[in-house]
């Protein structure tokens, strides 16, 4: 079992654990009360740094609920976190943009991360 190994840069929120036995996905939660008004876009720091294990990857995306409850979206979509990305100063962000008015609270989940193995070195072939 890969290890990894983990900075919480805020003690206001919960530590990472799986999903309460439903998923394999790690909820992420807002380190920081974020005040957006419709149309501004804003990194949303989400408290911890890690170290992945060389040959991994986390994939970030938004939790299903997170539009709904809150009016943002992930403005990258999707966020690629590799193993490279562990500096001092390499702290976990959400990009969020909000299409409503919103208020998210300290330890608010509001995206959810998973690890994967990197992609074998492919080859392409014409036909």
């Amino acid at each position: 079992m890969p290890k990894i190994r983990i900075r919480y840069l805020s003690d206001n929120i919960e530590k990472l654990r799986y999903i309460d036995g439903k998923s394999d996905w790690i909820d992420l939660r807002a380190a920081e009360t974020v005040e957006l008004k419709a149309g501004e876009s804003r990194y949303i720091h989400l408290g911890v740094a890690m170290v992945l294990p060389q040959g991994y990857e986390a994939h970030v995306l938004p939790r299903s609920s997170t539009f709904r409850n809150y009016g943002i979206l992930m403005s990258n979509s999707m966020g690629i976190v590799d193993e490279s990305y562990c500096g001092n100063n390499d702290q976990w962000f959400m990009p969020a943009f909000a299409l409503r008015d919103t208020v998210i609270e300290v330890n608010d989940r509001i995206c959810q991360f998973r690890i994967f193995a990197h992609q074998p070195t492919l080859t392409f072939a014409e036909t």
